[in-house]
């Protein structure tokens, strides 16, 4: 008698129960999309159709069948199958089902299966609470996860269990589902069919989504009467657009999707593609992402990626993001869209990334060096000893020639500039700056040597006769300006 109630309860529970759990796959023939997860050859294939599966872990997006295989594994298998949910479940309840698990156990040798759907919810002391029974398998857990487990699931859980990744479903798989649910007896069962744009409009909207889908199919059979299997009721694309105004892309913030989007993103501007990063902004607005986070990255981007190559990239990006604080959503998209298209078309340069990195691997791992001396502060008692620091505005064009970097460094050690944008421009004119200071410097030098031989002032110069500067400083050994030092790697007039 309680096995006969137990069968109608079971079946009221079945004919209300939403069409997603309705079509729910029975055998693993039924499960799309996830050849590679429960496919002929696959470990966790076989270990089921063994009815031999040890703890596993299923990792995937919503919607991709990790329920639906776990409903597989408990129709499969002569283990008791145990189902409990992350989302409100307590240590409580897990002991109860972990004692009553050692009683088959020990009653009759039968094993018990524990399905725990969004373990990811399972705070630490939850999740070790399960690692006894695990280990010693009076459980073989079944854990179903939409985040990262090596970064979400107790590591000692992670080390007694298989990890299966599932992946999204592709249009053709949410294609199949939908169109097995709606002639399936457990489904609509032939009594609608769906206008092909119908069709697609359910596909597009699911993003990959299985059960979306299905959710979706059955909004849209709800806004009229059923037909008959010779007349079925035609399900239209107004009605499913309807029933869905708004296709829901999977975003969760911080979790693993925030982080793939948030690099797609960066990615796109540093590829130099603003569509690419209008899309990637595009969904990270649509999923409800912080403005400010976003144009946080882009602050980092700017000089990251773009550097001195197009310096007004870094006050754009600042700009967006004090539009972004001010405005918010939704007109602060604009801001954001206008800073991702001007990085993304601004010339890239990683040239300040790489030069602060290799300056800070100096200090971290080179010997201590010391300050210059006419380099210290002159603040302090007996400066004055410390040498001659000269001024550059006292010389020509603002700049002298005098050593900055404490010896065993060279110039050029650290910051190599790009030959791209305003860094290539700016680089050419300290050049012809550093090269006109340098020549001016050798001319004044070469005047006072011959006022020093001819006398006072410039005595004994021929008149009209200019002083051919380059002649006499290559005849001392001086190189010419602008001619290349092989030590230094750059040429002698750059700045």
């Amino acid at each position: 008698m309680d096995t006969l109630f137990t069968a109608m309860e079971n079946e009221r529970k079945q004919q209300v129960a939403p069409l997603a759990v309705r079509m729910r796959p029975r055998t693993l023939e039924d499960v799309v999309g996830q050849q590679d997860a429960v496919g002929p050859g696959s470990w966790l294939r076989a270990a089921i159709e063994q009815d031999n599966v040890s703890s596993v872990i299923l990792y995937g997006p919503a919607g991709t069948g990790k329920t639906s295989i776990a409903h597989v594994i408990a129709e499969s298998t002569k283990a008791t199958f145990v189902e409990v949910s992350a989302i409100g479940g307590t240590v409580s309840d897990l002991r109860r089902e972990i004692d009553a698990a050692e009683k088959r156990l020990a009653l009759n040798g039968s094993r018990t299966i524990l399905f725990v759907d969004e373990i990811h919810r399972f705070n630490r002391s939850q999740q070790d609470a399960l690692l006894h029974a695990v280990e010693n398998r009076t459980v073989v857990l079944v854990g179903a996860t939409t985040e990262n487990p090596f970064f979400e699931v107790n590591s000692a859980l992670i080390s007694r269990s298989r990890v299966v990744g599932l992946k999204g479903l592709s249009d053709g798989d949410v294609a199949q589902l939908v169109d097995r649910a709606v002639a399936d007896p457990r489904g609509l069962d032939g009594l609608y069919k769906l206008d092909p744009a119908a069709r697609s409009a359910i596909v597009l909207l699911a993003g990959g989504d299985g059960r979306a889908s299905l959710t979706t199919l059955e909004l849209a059979a709800g806004m009229q009467q059923p037909g008959t299997r010779e007349n079925p009721a035609v399900i239209t694309k107004a009605q499913v657009e309807s029933a869905t105004p708004h296709r829901a892309l999977p975003y969760d913030k911080n979790k693993d999707m925030h982080y793939d989007i948030i690099s797609a993103f960066i990615k796109s501007m540093r590829g130099s593609d603003p569509d690419a990063a209008l899309y990637w902004l595009a969904r990270m607005i649509d999923g409800g992402e912080d403005p400010k986070y976003i144009a946080r990255r882009m602050l980092i981007h700017a000089s990251e990626d773009v550097g001195n190559a197009d310096p007004q990239a870094l006050l754009v990006a600042a700009a967006a993001f004090k539009s972004a604080e001010v405005i918010g959503y939704p007109e602060c998209r604009i801001n954001l869209a206008q800073a991702a298209t001007y990085i993304a078309l601004a010339p890239k340069s990683n040239a300040c990334e790489a030069g602060i990195d290799a300056a800070l691997a100096e200090v971290r791992n080179g010997p201590k060096r010391d300050v210059p001396d006419y380099l210290r502060d002159r603040h302090r008692p007996g400066s004055e000893h410390y040498g001659a620091y000269k001024y550059p505005h006292d010389y020509p064009a603002g700049w002298v020639d005098q050593r900055y970097l404490p010896e065993g460094l060279e110039r050029g050690c650290f910051y190599h500039p790009s030959e791209r944008g305003w860094e290539s421009y700016r680089v050419d004119a300290a050049a012809r700056d550093r090269a006109q200071a340098m020549h001016t410097a050798a001319r004044d030098r070469a005047q006072a040597a011959h006022a020093a031989v001819g006398g006072n002032h410039g005595a004994g110069l021929p008149k009209g006769k200019p002083i051919d500067v380059e002649a006499n400083d290559l005849r001392s050994g001086s190189k010419k300006p602008g001619a290349r030092d092989a030590s230094e790697g750059e040429e002698t007039g750059g700045r």
